[in-house]
């Protein structure tokens, strides 16, 4: 009886001493009850004054939980003498699409966008209040992401998505976003010539629009490959109003590593 007790004392012991090892399996984010906005940059490493937006958001101490960036590098920066090897023309196109919801006819970098909306005057401060502000509203999505990797480290990512109100998903777009942090480049022309430029958050693919089924629910899986783990990297889905430019909700998740 009393070499039982010490043994049992002794597992107690080893298990509240052995730390508990997370697996990709248990990598998984789901929305809660209030709206997270997108803060989305528009940038491009062959813009001059693009490099302090830059540096804004990458110095931001963002919770995810309250706020999700992603930077999306347009390509018409790209004819003046440096092709930013982030940008992509369907980034550009994204752009122009949010001008016109808001009555804009052209597009500018580098330029804030916070839940569809132009965000000029960028601080800290201003963030702040903007995000308490969307924090007050009830969420109108209700989102989830999970990346699973298997033994050779390949990751299955499932998203999921239903609007809140039914009728909502007649007119919402579903996008995923795979996003990539501690980026650098040495550029070597163009007006930024010569400097080190650092990114985070930055857009490596973009998948969508997907629409929500007429039972309100979108799923769809991807797959990556091992590399992504090695990154440091995440997945990002929003819903958008498809008549508006309203960001719905948003859901970060860091993949693990």
């Amino acid at each position: 009886m009393h070499s039982s007790k010490r043994l049992t004392q002794f597992i107690s012991a080893l298990l509240i001493s052995t730390p508990i090892i997370s697996t990709a399996a248990e990598c998984s984010a789901k929305s809660g009850a209030h709206t997270v906005p997108l803060l989305e940059l528009y940038t491009s490493e062959g813009c001059s004054s693009c490099p302090p937006a830059d540096k804004w958001m990458s110095g931001l101490k963002l919770d995810a939980n309250k706020v999700t960036p992603l930077a999306f590098h347009v390509d018409y920066w790209d004819y003046i003498g440096w092709k930013d090897r982030f940008s992509k023309t369907e980034y550009s196109d994204r752009q122009r699409k949010i001008a016109a919801f808001g009555g804009a006819g052209f597009v500018y970098t580098p330029q804030f966008v916070f839940n569809g909306r132009d965000f000029k005057g960028w601080d800290n401060s201003r963030l702040t209040s903007a995000i308490e502000a969307q924090q007050r509203l009830a969420s109108r999505a209700n989102l989830k992401l999970d990346a699973i990797a298997d033994a050779s480290g390949n990751i299955t990512l499932k998203t999921n998505a239903e609007t809140v109100i039914a009728k909502d998903a007649s007119h919402v777009d579903v996008f995923i976003a795979l996003y990539e942090n501690k980026l650098v480049s040495q550029v070597k022309a163009g007006e930024n010539s010569g400097r080190e430029l650092k990114h985070d958050y930055v857009v490596r693919e973009l998948f969508g629009a997907y629409q929500i089924s007429n039972q309100n629910t979108f799923s769809k899986n991807f797959s990556l490959n091992a590399d992504w783990k090695k990154r440091d990297a995440g997945a990002v889905i929003f819903v958008q109003d498809s008549n508006n430019g309203e960001i719905l909700q948003s859901l970060a998740l860091k993949f693990c590593s």
